[in-house]
């Protein structure tokens, strides 16, 4: 293994990023490089740790010949007298019973390093059964950070294809589909005590710095009627699913993605409809400290920030588009500050006291550009088209010229505008049909592209300062995702209220432990997505190797797979350590389960 890197230019600028290769060879003339994994830039102290690494590994995976020996090499040789010695029957080596536990241990490596086998031992200790049930909690919350399922899925498939009966040190019972539904009416109300939790682990492990705080909304749909459910209604469906009941989940994060805290709405809940009561709630729990809110234009109204104002709060906030025409004038002037890559920003004071920061981007604007340029062309098109019809005499009647145009309308709504269109009629005939293009509008909607519009009540005079604070909203939007995507947020299943709302607490509990990940990984390598370690500790397996005695005893020997050198230099680089290998099972002659045989039939 061998550290390669790759030098690429970007905004004018080179870069090195790094990968973890492999050489492999694949004939007695041939070698290739596999690529392990992507690094991306690495610093200084990054570079050498990964270097030291793998300088380690490679001298510990020097290979060494082992010795096996036959059954007659047994007998003419003898078997040492050591407890730890048998002799077996090669013959009868079998391999059975292969199951996933590279990343669910990974999965549980997390849960207590976040100390949440402690907290939820002291809410749920009190209820025991015949399983505790802070191990079923845990078991339902590694699933959904690995291979979120329902819970009927977790009893049928997921538990029984895993190795979580070893890392738990329990038996099936942990899985019995009662236990788990049972377990989710657990969990509701201890949602503060966990939020406060967590706060106390972020600053412990990660120095987290609480004084600007990040918050968005986004949307779950339901698949069912929901009659049950008061908060599932029909409202503005970000997951494009109007069909659908739905909640608006509200998400309160640290700019370094540590979520802080949650809540659920209904869901027809308009998003400025939501600003003040998670405010309260973060001064209920955290006190009414000076802090920074960054949020998106949805959120913005003018109620809004007179209330962070009145609470001493300050705001860096995106503004509607509509407000651009007061700053039309600055568009043109040539006095911008480059900032990271083709971002350029100015900075202008408002007449209601605030200061606007206008920020343009080159790609973005070439973007929305060619959003616009393609439907602009088919309207164009389809119009030209129109009138052609109406010349030729194969479109005559007036109502049609109007429901064709309808039609395009319907179809082309955003760029409907720019054209001018004009129409007369002789009865029910058409007299004349006449349309242009509008190029002041053009003209307009082409300086606005690719500009954004921020609103502060902050002293910062800089203002690239206040554009990097307002595109850390970027770690809320790849919140969602994961929650949705990675984690199974979406779509809820569940039918009762209080079920409803533990499956969002549950997505939330895989999404710290997701987070957690990600800042340990963030100190090895930019690069390195807590996606790609699950993938890849996937291949880490459990085990059962089967075989005879010479006394005539089976053997069981449950192993945990080595790890391969790309494993273990992330292992040691995290200064983590593989469960220790669990311990044999010995039968009698004629006792305990036996491997299938397969039988030739003449």
């Amino acid at each position: 293994m061998f550290l390669k890197a790759n030098k690429r230019f970007k905004d004018g600028k080179p870069h090195i990023y790094y990968t973890l290769n492999e050489s492999l060879r694949i004939n007695p003339r041939r070698t290739i490089q596999r690529t392990v994994l992507h690094l991306g830039e690495l610093t200084t102290s990054q570079h050498h740790r990964w270097r030291h690494a793998i300088e380690v590994i490679n001298e510990r995976n020097a290979s060494q010949q082992m010795e096996l020996l036959t059954d007659e090499e047994h007998q003419r040789r003898g078997c040492p007298e050591d407890p730890d010695v048998v002799a077996i029957r090669l013959s009868t080596v079998q391999v059975r019973n292969s199951r996933e536990i590279g990343s669910c241990w990974v999965g549980v490596k997390l849960w207590h390093l976040l100390e949440l086998d402690r907290f939820w031992a002291e809410r749920l200790g009190e209820q025991r059964g015949d399983v505790p049930w802070e191990k079923v909690a845990e078991l339902l919350t590694v699933n959904r950070l690995c291979d979120p399922g329902s819970e009927l899925s977790v009893h049928e498939k997921w538990y029984p294809k895993t190795g979580m009966d070893l890392l738990l040190d329990c038996d099936n019972r942990i899985a019995e589909k009662d236990r788990l539904y049972r377990c989710l009416d657990r969990f509701v109300e201890h949602k503060e005590a966990l939020e406060e939790h967590l706060k106390g682990k972020w600053g412990e492990l990660f120095q987290a710095n609480f004084e600007v705080l990040l918050y968005d909304l986004t949307s779950t749909y339901f698949e069912g009627l929901m009659e049950d459910v008061p908060k599932a209604k029909r409202g503005y469906s970000r997951d494009h699913r109007p069909d659908c009941k739905q909640l608006v989940i509200a998400l309160i994060i640290t700019p370094d993605g540590f979520p802080l805290s949650y809540e659920i709405f209904d869901g027809n809940l308009r998003d400025v409809q939501s600003l003040e009561k998670m405010i309260r709630q973060v001064e209920t729990k955290y006190g009414k400290a000076h802090r920074t809110w960054v949020f998106d234009r949805g959120v913005v109204s003018e109620e809004n920030l007179a209330q962070l104002r009145q609470r001493g709060g300050t705001y860096v906030v995106g503004t509607l588009r509509s407000r651009m025409k007061d700053f039309e004038a600055d568009l043109l002037k040539p006095d911008w500050q480059q900032v990271r890559g083709e971002v350029q920003v100015k900075l202008r004071p408002g007449t209601d006291g605030d200061l606007y920061v206008i920020a343009r981007s080159a790609k973005r604007r070439a973007k929305e550009n060619a959003m616009r340029r393609k439907p602009m062309r088919k309207l164009y098109d389809s119009l030209k088209g129109l009138d052609a019809s109406i010349k030729k005499g194969h479109l005559k009647s007036y109502d049609a010229l109007i429901q064709r145009l309808g039609r395009l309308q319907e179809r082309y709504v955003q760029v409907f505008g720019f054209v001018e269109i004009s129409h007369t009629r002789n009865h029910e005939d058409i007299q004349q049909f006449v349309f242009r293009l509008k190029p002041e509008a053009l003209k307009k909607a082409y300086r606005q592209d690719g500009v954004y519009l921020l609103r502060t009540n902050l002293t910062e005079k800089d203002p690239a300062q206040l554009w990097n604070q307002y595109i850390q909203l970027t770690e809320v939007e790849s919140a969602f995702r994961t929650l949705k995507s990675d984690i199974g947020l979406r779509p809820i299943f569940h039918w009762k209220e209080i079920r409803v709302e533990a499956h969002v607490m549950l997505a939330f509990l895989a999404y710290a432990l997701w987070v957690c990940l990600k800042g340990k990984l963030k100190s090895l390598a930019a690069s390195l997505s807590p996606r790609q370690m699950m993938e890849l500790f996937r291949r880490i397996q459990l085990v059962e190797v089967w075989f005879d005695t010479v006394d005539g005893r089976r053997i069981c020997l449950p192993r945990i797979t080595q790890p391969e050198p790309e494993h273990q230099a992330i292992l040691d680089q995290l200064k983590w350590r593989l469960p220790l290998q669990p311990p044999p099972r010995i039968y009698a002659p004629k006792e305990g389960p036996r491997p299938n045989v397969l039988e030739t039939r003449g």
